[in-house]
């Protein structure tokens, strides 16, 4: 994925003004990434836990999920996880559910997700599981009015940036990609350099493609400060 430095994001300038807004995360984000297709050594779920996970959890007090990304997370360290930070009192995640849509909001949704449905892998009528959790998180979103949705995905990233040429009805979504959330977590001293240069290259610096595409780490943070280090306090 390109990292795309040339122009503010507004959901991030609010995020650091106000951290503690409703993010609704993809499932990429809580689930350790593979890319050992093209790197020899994988690393552990702890690492991960460590240098992602706790810093994103102790930093935002209200993450979300979609019901669906919940149930599509796989038994193992990441579901133990996700379902301990929703177990806790008081809950550190929230769920998104259907159920707690009105007749009227439920018949909007279905509405969005069949002008949206077309542009993904996402049937319907079948229920697949191909970009069901991200259909069915944005549809949600948009009727409930919540404004943030963190992805890596680019086909659900894409549905918010082409919402109006495409009229997918997700105008007032804002999508917050995972490098801008690496650059918030390191500029608040929540992971140390080694770390959260590790999992940048693991994400964004990895193959040849990517290293002409993206700039490396201390690059690619001293070019985030530019643009946002005047808005935090």
């Amino acid at each position: 994925m390109k990292v795309n430095l040339s122009m503010p994001n507004p959901a991030l300038i609010s995020i650091i003004r106000n951290p503690h807004q409703v993010i609704t995360l993809d499932a990429n984000f809580l689930i350790k990434p593979d890319r050992t297709v093209r790197r020899k050594n994988d690393f552990l779920f702890s690492t991960f836990q460590e240098i992602w996970l706790d810093p994103i959890f102790r930093s935002f007090s209200s993450l979300a999920v979609y019901e669906s990304v919940w149930d599509e997370i796989i038994p193992g360290p990441s579901k133990n996880y996700i379902r301990m930070k929703h177990e806790n009192i008081p809950s550190e995640l929230i769920i998104h559910r259907d159920t707690e849509l009105s007749p009227s909001e439920m018949a909007l949704r279905n509405t969005i997700e069949e002008r949206i449905s077309p542009r993904t892998l996402y049937n319907s009528f079948l229920d697949n599981a191909d970009d069901r959790g991200e259909v069915k998180t944005l549809c949600y979103l948009a009727v409930k009015g919540l404004l943030y949705f963190a992805a890596h995905d680019s086909n659900a990233l894409q549905l918010i940036e082409k919402s109006k040429e495409w009229a997918t009805g997700l105008d007032n979504i804002q999508a917050i990609r995972m490098y801008e959330l690496m650059y918030y977590l390191f500029h608040q001293g929540e992971v140390q350099k080694e770390n959260m240069k590790f999992l940048y290259k693991y994400r964004y610096h990895l193959t040849e493609y990517e290293k002409k595409e993206n700039l490396p780490w201390n690059d690619f943070y001293q070019a985030m400060d530019r643009i946002y280090s005047s808005y935090f306090d």
